[in-house]
């Protein structure tokens, strides 16, 4: 598959840069890079993207910023992150993203691992948040606020973004050649990013990327997927995340409409009014939606609440044979069609009436949501990367196996090691290293060019790939077997019941799960079925019943693994894990080893000793 909008990117310049501004002056788009400002959406065209990029640029080498330098962005999603970037990566320097999530010691950590020159934040709530690491790191010499109203008078460091521009407009009126000079000294092996790995174990790693690292992956993924510049994309992952920043650089080269999303909270409105048709999510933002779906379906009542449900079961039908290649019946097709009508229509017009498809990474999604959105129409491409190596594999429209990763992108191999089933990858996506840690880069980076994901896995005999669990995640119960908690926990995902589970039972005799509920859904059962439900959160968690009422559907959701792998008692917990308490990642990974510690005497309890 050739994506038409990219034939004649292999005369450019191998860089991300080149690749953006010649899309954006070929497609040239009115609305190439849109956000909402007081309930209006406001439009940047290509052509003033450029303007932008140059202007800031210039500014930035007033301010003697060039080759090599590292420049660190802290910001929710709005153009002025993708914008600086651009002009960050026209002068050789390098963009060193932070997660708005990190905590502020991890901050300080990045900042000073990296040697960060200057620090790009947005405005006066992250500034509150990372004020206390900024100010250590002697290093920084200017903190760039791209809010006016967001600089604060005790930092002498402290400008606008808006000063740099108006600086660099100036520059250009003396020497309107110096953007295109430092624009044609960009080469593809120049390093373009450090990305610090969240690390469920240990300090961040900063991962090292250059521009051909990302530009093979931008041709790779754009020949492999169906996207033109008739698309238009709704960007709600954080860009500090290489998932959508490698996302942003596919759209802008292919000349789509991108909207930014600064945060999940206002998802479902931005979706009624940018109708996407194609978009990236993570599995925990599908779970959020269905469980959202399923529970106004339930609640409706009568005939409605049938029908919701008749139209989930069609549909699970439907897509169990079509996804295993079975015949299907004229009846169930017809079940299908009355389904899609009557029920998923409203699906679909839920997420803007007009998308293509979804591709999702980070975690496993359950085979039963999957078959859920592909009923409803809204098809979901699961795919697979990582900071180490870009957006490596995914399905395809045309190709899909639900529960799959897909197969790689082009020039990109994947196997699988006989020793112990870890996922390698080879390719020019794969990162240079580690910054500063040569030795950590050994052991993920063998002399054949082959990286060591640790994601365990298999291929089919169709040569899709499929991850299973983390190597390291994989525990053993005191019996000998091994359990990958992660598709454990994919299937406890199902309930509408469960909003985090984490699977447990390392050196125990049976396998557990600490589980934070749904409380409005549990309560909402529990009235249902009779039962008090105004006590307070610790209270319900030592409610046996409902803790048996969690536990049965965990029970159920596990039926079908072999007997060792099955869930068979639960712990609830009234809170949810969270990044400010250690026990998760910026990711949203959970760090097992946090959470062994921390709920030791619980496991105990569910698990034995």
């Amino acid at each position: 598959m050739i994506n038409a909008n990219m034939i004649g990117f292999e005369d450019l310049p191998q860089t991300i840069p080149h690749f953006c501004f010649e899309s954006f002056r070929r497609n040239a788009r009115p609305d190439a890079l849109s956000y909402k400002l007081n309930d209006l959406w406001e439009h940047l065209s290509g052509s003033r993207v450029i303007e932008k990029v140059r202007s800031i640029a210039c500014g930035l080498a007033g301010l003697g910023v060039g080759a090599g330098d590292k420049i660190a962005i802290i910001s929710e999603n709005r153009p002025e992150w993708s914008i600086v970037d651009l002009a960050i990566l026209s002068l050789r320097a390098v963009n060193v993203p932070i997660y708005t999530t990190q905590a502020v010691e991890q901050i300080r950590y990045i900042l000073e691992d990296s040697g960060a020159k200057m620090l790009f934040v947005s405005g006066n709530k992250l500034w509150k948040h990372a004020q206390r690491a900024v100010q250590s790191v002697e290093r920084i010499e200017k903190i760039v606020f791209f809010d006016d109203e967001a600089l604060p008078g005790d930092e002498s460091r402290a400008m606008l973004l808006s000063e740099i521009e108006k600086r660099g407009v100036e520059a250009e009126k003396f020497d309107s050649e110096a953007f295109d000079r430092h624009l044609g000294a960009v080469r593809s092996d120049d390093l373009a990013t450090i990305i610090h790995t969240s690390g469920t174990t240990g300090e961040p790693k900063g991962v090292m990327l250059t521009h051909d690292n990302f530009v093979s992956n931008i041709s790779a993924i754009s020949k492999g997927l169906p996207i033109s510049s008739r698309d238009r994309s709704l960007a709600v992952l954080p860009l500090s995340h290489i998932f959508e920043r490698t996302v942003f650089y596919v759209l802008c080269s292919n000349g789509v409409a991108i909207h930014y999303c600064a945060s999940f909270d206002q998802i479902a409105g931005h979706l009624q009014e940018v109708k996407p048709t194609i978009m990236t999510a993570v599995p925990r933002l599908f779970e959020q939606v269905y469980h959202k779906i399923v529970k106004k379906g339930r609640a409706a009542g009568g005939f409605k609440t049938k029908l919701f449900e008749w139209a989930l079961d069609v549909g699970q039908e439907f897509w169990a044979a079509k996804d295993g290649h079975r015949s299907i019946s004229a009846v169930l097709a017809a079940k299908q069609a009355i389904a899609s009508k009557l029920v998923f229509s409203k699906w679909r017009e839920g997420v803007g009436g007009y998308l293509r498809f979804f591709v999702s990474g980070g975690a496993p999604l359950s085979k039963k949501l999957s078959y859920a959105f592909w009923a409803a129409g809204i098809p979901i491409l699961q795919g697979y990367g990582m900071t180490e190596g870009c957006i490596t594999c995914a399905n395809r429209p045309e190709d899909n196996k639900v529960g799959s990763i897909g197969v790689p992108f082009d020039g990109i191999e994947m196997k699988i090691a006989e020793k112990d089933g870890e996922v390698l990858i080879r390719g020019r996506n794969v990162m240079q290293g580690y910054f500063n840690k040569p030795e950590e880069t050994a052991k993920v980076l063998d002399e054949e060019g082959w990286y060591h994901t640790g994601d365990v896995g298999y291929r089919d005999e169709d040569g899709h790939f499929y991850i299973t669990d983390r190597l390291k995640d994989l525990f053993k119960l005191s019996n000998g077997k091994y359990v990958a908690p992660l598709q454990v926990e994919s299937l406890l995902k199902q309930s509408p019941l469960i909003a985090q589970p984490v699977v447990v039972g390392s050196g125990r005799k049976q396998v557990g799960a600490l589980v934070v509920p749904d409380w409005d859904a549990l309560k909402q059962v529990l009235a249902e079925e009779g039962i008090t439900n105004n006590g307070s959160r610790d209270e319900l968690c030592e409610n046996p019943y409902v803790v048996k009422r969690v536990q049965k559907e965990a029970i159920e959701l596990t039926r079908e693994l072999s007997e060792f792998e099955r869930v068979k008692r639960v712990y609830l917990l009234p809170r949810e894990f969270s990044i400010d308490k250690g026990e998760m990642t910026p990711t949203l990974k959970i760090k097992r080893s946090v959470i062994d510690e921390k709920y030791g005497e619980a496991i105990d309890e569910i698990c034995g000793s």
